[in-house]
């Protein structure tokens, strides 16, 4: 068989394996998020995590780059030599796409969160109510302790280097219930493509290639924690959206500092208010009513930020990223995201808030 033909026909292989390991969650878990890639993102980190700025996107940059300049160069013979173009593609998609499961992405194939912290998995309306409400009782509390006034919004005091760094706390306090939730070697970064980001909607993302985490720099400061602790939780190993949403609430709430508490408060209870408001729009108006106006401040603040950029742009890319998770065990898609309130009711049933 021809050379040319090898990467090709691995990547058919590697989709075939695929299949097959997704019915093995417990193999995934011990041989792989708690093995292999325990060792490659302690290395990626190690090496990478002091570096001021985003590799990854510099690594982005020449993959968008460097294709665009080699088909305007072979433009002319596209007709005669299609095929070998074709190839050179799929060689390079295999090799890429080996890299991202090896490196990362296997972990979209470890044992749920569910089944780890043996959580339910379903809970009934009155069970979010109550939660809600009791949500709704914290996040008043701690605004009034930042504020000291319930009509003004949170505004953060801190630099965005500064989260960064105060974030280990909240992990360091996880880790001592949860010892799997243990971080450690911090390369968390400024996105360098942040305006494009924003503009497809998104607070940050995991680079599965160099292990950083990429934060979208422009985001309102006072949610600014809870994204990075969520970008933490990737790094961790845990690719479900919904788990690092439940982990990075976790973190943010077990930090000893106020303003963390409260960007993951005033997060969860948006998601929680959103459910209820799909399912019952009198309830969600009751409980809206006892929401110090100081936080619906914060959350118009954010809507304010998010309107300025959208376009058809978030739609596009929301609806690809939408398909990539149902493709990687999220049949979800993009809502899997939300699916974190599940874990968060059920979870609290058990424990205080």
């Amino acid at each position: 068989m021809k050379r040319k033909y090898l990467l090709p026909l691995f990547l058919v292989f590697q989709i075939i394996f695929l299949k097959i390991i997704a019915f093995f969650p417990e193999v995934v878990e011990r041989f792989y998020s708690n093995g292999l890639y325990v060792s490659i993102s302690k290395i990626s980190r190690t090496a990478l995590g002091k570096i001021p700025f985003s590799v990854g996107d510099l690594l982005y940059g020449i993959v968008i780059i460097y294709p665009l300049i080699s088909i305007w160069k072979t433009r002319k013979n596209w007709k005669t030599n299609w095929k070998d173009s074709v190839l050179k593609v799929l060689s390079f998609l295999s090799v890429a796409y080996f890299l991202l499961h090896i490196l990362w992405a296997l972990n979209y194939y470890r044992v749920p969160l569910f089944e780890k912290m043996k959580i339910q998995r379903e809970y009934t309306e009155s069970d979010l109510v109550a939660f809600t409400e009791k949500l709704i009782a914290k996040t008043n509390t701690v605004q009034l302790e930042i504020t000291q006034n319930k009509n003004l919004k949170v505004i953060s005091p801190y630099s965005q280097d500064a989260v960064f760094r105060m974030t280990q706390n909240g992990y360091d306090n996880l880790a001592q219930e949860y010892p799997f939730f243990k971080y450690e070697t911090p390369s968390i970064k400024k996105s360098l493509f942040s305006l494009p980001l924003t503009y497809m909607g998104f607070g940050g993302y995991l680079n599965p290639f160099t292990n950083e985490a990429q934060v979208n720099d422009k985001l309102p400061m006072y949610g600014f924690p809870n994204v990075v602790c969520h970008e933490m939780a990737h790094q961790m190993g845990f690719a479900s959206e919904s788990e690092c949403n439940f982990i990075g609430f976790l973190a943010c709430i077990k930090n000893e500092n106020l303003y963390f508490q409260y960007s993951a408060y005033a997060n969860a209870l948006r998601y929680c208010m959103a459910n209820i408001g799909m399912k019952d729009e009198t309830k969600f108006k009751i409980l809206k009513a006892k929401i110090n106006p100081g936080i619906i401040e914060n959350y118009k603040e954010s809507e304010l930020f998010w309107e300025q950029y959208d376009s058809f742009i978030d739609k596009g890319f929301h609806a690809f990223y939408d398909q990539f998770l149902k493709m990687n065990q999220q049949n979800d898609g993009m809502e899997s995201y939300s699916k974190f309130v599940n874990l968060m009711v059920n979870y609290y049933k058990s424990y205080e808030l």
